[in-house]
């Protein structure tokens, strides 16, 4: 097939790169060298010839991705079996009849076109092989055959492992193009490929084939573009070129060292080249990473694809400049979402909200641009997460992204301010509790015998409701009061005691905080499996959700039974992510709590649970009184003890009730979601709907309108599965800018050890320990004094805490739930540490300095210093 006749609607026939050589070829003003594609017709002729190849292909699918060894073995073997495959000759005679029609004597590189390759959702880049050069239709035909074995290279077969692709439903064309013997070459970015910004073009040019840059031979210039003019440049020494041979195959040869350092494009032909890429890229509608040849004073392009790596920008409605901030890394949940889970979250919560990626955002471009909010707010932003501070103060110092607008006269609280003057009364407390349990007891009655219409009707009232509870002033006083006690604590007694962090142990075992119960709460359940070693022995080869039924069999077992179900009936609502509503529950997957409880029977006695919440009450008070005798010995010291005890009372009083407002909001999410499914349930008997799950790819109102019309629209069910696989793959960034650009902040500190990894300390102490490096809270296995690394923690990882000895995550603040029960608990916490699980081994010890704000990693001489 022709380029001319390939286009985004053949991507089965011809691949990604064959179906965007196509487009390319039609835009007007771009020169693609001619050529043509082999299409999969041909591939499933040879595939169907291999012998053995199903066989093969039954014992990939079975390999896990890191099994490199049989995986390297078994695509060996099948790549030896198609290139043992001889070509039809009704196949091969119409290549070869192609290959004379461009000209015999022309040379040709003969390239890969998978069907999962250079896709909107993956690029597949360099996965399969390329071949430049090929002089001939006799070597044209052999490279034809080793493209199609190429798609078992053990590089490409593990991308498709790790990227969800089944081996049998990726073919391969091959695409056969005239070479262009090009003075440079390079990739064009549309977009920085670096930084995420639509607006700032990349080039990276060198002399030579474009083959120089792709094999990492040289470095290469690089160039960015903006706004039509070269911003940046960067010239690198090219000692080396790759270029054509006569006969066939390439050479690389060195590049005279007076030219070693001349730039491969002037400015002027940068800018030729940027704008035809953004022609290009508005022709196929997001940025592109685009391959280019310079020859005789002109470009010709030889392949385009999507940057897939880039982070989507949310939909503004405007052309104003935007700044973004995640949601997720406030809520301690950066995964992606499912569309049920953002379009719920999106009703029930008060701030306006942009999705972009699978994630939510917040525009905080107004808090910003008003000059007298925006040192509070930003101080507030600081308190909690740092980074996402430094990344705000790194935008506003730029000076020309965002607006100084007229005052609203509103702004933030100011941290550390006087506290919100309420009463330091814990019935406050306790009488927000009790009408928050009133609350969700009315919701689970009301909603019990509704479906259909009336079902949906009755959910929007529950969620203003909802909306009513989150933005309920008393409740938002007392969260407030807790906070800014602990500040005041914090600031105070480093300025008049040089004590850091002294909040985190007055803290400890605070009353009302149901997040650290749960955690407690599962230790009792410990202790009634504990005493039974057949109901232990059992217990550690459950993999079935449904073993509690099973648990009566055995002496203790009914106790077990429910013990269990007391504690899915109080805390069962909870998971990991559990602000997205599709995310499983414990009640619903009790199994994810097992390796939690059995970690609990082997690390703890019986009766831990209330010795742990004794100790936690007795230091804090040590410390109260501590710091009190500390405190009168100062001049003033009568005063400042006076004020300091009032603080420490009612940080002791509110702090607690933090973690509640979470805990109700859901709890009450989980009643949602129990009624929509069995919404579901009936659209699957009706054969509406193929699976119950199904729903969380609708949002609530498409999900409201498909149980009134029955009706469904299976591909958008089957476009938002497909959109979910991608978004996992993204890193949401903590600050996002309508241009597309990811700003990272920094700590900027300089008084850290060599080699330590800088990070926000929320919880004081230092401990040293094995890290367990844990990305899933079911798969915990942990001994005495390890020590955690994980991306994130919501308040369901809380029952992991009792079993650690200290706490380093990759997302975090200071008030964020881990942060809060670390220091509950009293563990030395490090938060918000860049990389965290993958520069920290599994298995390696560390020490974690809860108290500055750091972790080292320790060899053995270290060890024994420590």
């Amino acid at each position: 097939m022709d380029f001319e006749e390939a286009d985004e609607f053949q991507v089965s026939a011809v691949g990604g790169k064959g179906a965007n050589l196509g487009q390319l070829s039609r835009i007007e003003g771009v020169r693609v060298p001619p050529g043509f594609c082999v299409t999969t017709n041909a591939f499933r002729r040879i595939m169907a010839e291999a012998p053995s190849i199903d066989e093969q292909l039954d014992q990939l699918s079975r390999l896990a991705p890191d099994d490199r060894e049989a995986i390297s073995a078994l695509s060996a073997e099948i790549r030896r079996s198609l290139e043992e495959v001889a070509v039809p000759e009704d196949l091969a005679a119409p290549m070869v009849d192609a290959v004379r029609r461009l000209g015999e004597d022309a040379a040709y590189a003969v390239r890969s076109s998978a069907t999962a390759e250079d896709l909107p959702t993956a690029s597949f880049a360099g996965q399969q092989d390329t071949y430049l050069n090929v002089v001939g239709p006799e070597a044209i035909l052999k490279h034809i055959s080793r493209c199609w074995a190429s798609l078992f290279t053990e590089r490409a077969v593990t991308y498709r492992m790790r990227n969800g692709f089944d081996h049998r439903k990726v073919e391969l064309a091959v695409v056969v193009q005239q070479m262009v013997l090009a003075q440079a070459a390079g990739i064009l970015f549309t977009a920085d490929p670096v930084s995420g910004n639509r607006k700032v073009a990349a080039v990276d040019a060198g002399f030579g084939l474009g083959e120089a840059l792709v094999s990492g031979l040289v470095n290469p210039d690089v160039f960015k573009v903006r706004d039509g003019q070269v911003v940046a440049r960067s010239i690198a020494a090219k000692e080396l070129a790759v270029h054509a041979l006569p006969t066939g195959g390439t050479q690389t040869l060195a590049i005279a060292p007076e030219q070693q350092e001349t730039p491969a494009l002037t400015d002027a032909q940068v800018l030729r080249l940027v704008h035809l890429g953004r022609r290009i890229e508005a022709h196929f509608g997001r940025p592109q990473d685009i391959e280019w040849c310079f020859v005789d004073d002109d470009f010709q392009i030889v392949q385009s694809r999507p940057i897939t790596t880039l982070f989507p920008v949310p939909e503004s409605g405007d052309e104003s400049n935007h700044v973004y901030l995640s949601v997720g890394h406030q809520q301690m949940m950066t995964d992606a979402m499912k569309p049920m889970g953002i379009s719920v979250w999106q009703l029930t919560t008060m701030a306006p909200m942009k999705v972009a990626g699978g994630r939510l955002f917040v525009d905080a471009t107004s808090r910003l641009a008003a000059p007298a909010g925006r040192a509070a707010f930003l101080d507030l932003i600081g308190r909690g997460d740092p980074l996402i501070r430094d990344a705000l103060q790194t935008l506003l110092d730029r000076g020309d992204f965002i607006p100084t607008l007229p005052d609203e006269g509103q702004s933030a609280p100011a941290a550390g301010a006087t506290p919100t003057p309420i009463e330091t009364d814990p019935a406050i407390v306790t009488g927000l509790i009790e009408r928050s349990q009133a609350s969700l007891a009315a919701l689970r009655r009301d909603i019990a015998a509704l479906t259909g219409s009336a079902l949906f009707d009755f959910l929007l009232e529950a969620f203003q409701e909802h909306k009513r509870i989150l933005t309920d002033p008393l409740s938002f006083q007392a969260i407030m009061a807790g906070m800014e006690a602990t500040w005041w604590l914090n600031d105070h007694m480093q300025e008049w005691l040089d004590e850091k962090n002294a909040a985190d142990t007055l803290t400890l075992s605070a009353p009302n905080n149901v997040t650290s119960e749960m955690g407690l709460a599962l230790l009792d359940v410990a202790d009634v499996i504990r005493p039974h070693a057949e109901l232990v022995e059992f217990l550690q080869g459950v993999d079935d959700d449904g073993y509690l039924d099973e648990l009566p069999k055995f002496p203790g077992g009914t106790d077990a039974r429910d013990a269990i179900n007391a504690y899915l009936a109080r805390y069962g609502m909870r998971c990991s992510g559990e602000i997205d509503i599709t995310r499983p529950r414990w009640s619903e997957r009790p199994t994810t709590l097992l390796p939690l409880i059995l970690d609990n029977v082997k690390l703890f006695g019986p009766g831990a649970a209330g010795q742990r919440f004794e100790q936690g009450m007795h230091r804090a008070q040590q410390k109260e009184e501590e710091l009190l005798a500390r405190l009168r010995a100062l001049p003033g010291g009568e005063q400042k003890a006076d004020e300091t005890k009032q603080m420490i009372d009612r940080v002791r009083v509110f702090i607690g009730y933090r973690e509640y407002p979470k805990y109700n909001i859901i709890s009450r999410y989980f009643v949602y979601k129990q009624a929509l499914l069995e919404e579901a349930d009936r659209l699957v008997r009706a054969n509406v709907l193929p699976e119950k799950e199904d729903i969380f790819y609708l949002t609530f109102g498409e999900l409201h309108d498909l149980t009134r019309t029955h009706k469904l629209d299976h591909q958008l069910l089957q476009e938002r599965k497909e959109s979910f696989r991608t978004h996992q793959l993204l890193t949401p960034p903590r600050v996002l800018t309508s241009d597309g650009e990811t700003i990272a902040g920094e700590y900027r500190r300089d008084d850290l050890p060599d080699g330590a990894l800088v990070g926000l300390p929320v919880s004081a102490g230092t401990i040293e320990g094995r890290a367990r490096v844990i990305l899933d809270i079911s798969k915990a296995n942990l001994e005495a004094g390890d020590i955690l690394v994980t991306s994130h923690t919501d308040p369901s990882w809380s029952p992991l805490f009792v079993a650690i000895a200290g706490l380093v995550t990759e997302v975090g603040g200071l008030m964020t739930h881990g942060a809060v029960i670390a220091r509950e608990y009293g563990l030395p916490a490090v938060v918000g540490v860049a990389d965290a699980t993958r520069l920290i081994e599994d298995g390696r010890r560390i020490r974690v300095h809860g108290t500055d704000g750091y972790v080292e990693l320790l060899d053995d001489e270290q060890r024994t210093a420590g």
